[in-house]
């Protein structure tokens, strides 16, 4: 078991991961692309954890603009602490650039509510879509 950087080779997987979670589906397949993805690991914002040579998450702090842009892990692998392992990776990769505070947000009502609450992200309002912003110190 491994996290490290992603590479431009990790990106067909990353989508395999992004289009198949469970849940914060994509209403548009299309608004997350493959040219997305790489932008992010041109700029290292990408991480992904590796298991015998198969990435099974991964999570990316957008350093545009302070946001947790992607906290992900494949169906089947969830609850083992994957996410957990990922998203101090993502809040680094902010903190280095200079933000002081990581946002991000999801839908209510969900195991990604949850996991927020209990990492100590502080819910702040609601975004145009209605999903709960969240809020954590660096």
């Amino acid at each position: 078991m491994t996290d490290r950087r992603a590479v431009p080779s990790d990106i067909q997987r990353i989508m395999t991961i992004r289009h198949a979670v469970r849940e914060n589906r994509l209403s548009d397949p299309n608004s997350v692309t493959a040219a997305d993805c790489a932008a992010f690991i041109e700029r290292s914002e990408i991480w992904v954890w590796e298991e015998d040579g198969l990435i099974l998450g991964f999570s990316a702090g957008d350093v545009r603009d302070g946001w947790i842009w992607a906290l992900f892990v494949a169906p089947g692998h969830e609850g083992r602490g994957i996410g957990r392992a990922l998203l101090p990776l993502a809040c680094n990769t902010l903190r280095v650039a200079g933000y002081r505070v990581a946002t991000l947000s999801t839908s209510e009502g969900t195991r990604a509510e949850r996991f927020y609450r209990a990492d100590g992200w502080t819910a702040t309002g609601r975004n145009h879509k209605g999903e709960i912003v969240f809020e954590k110190r660096l």
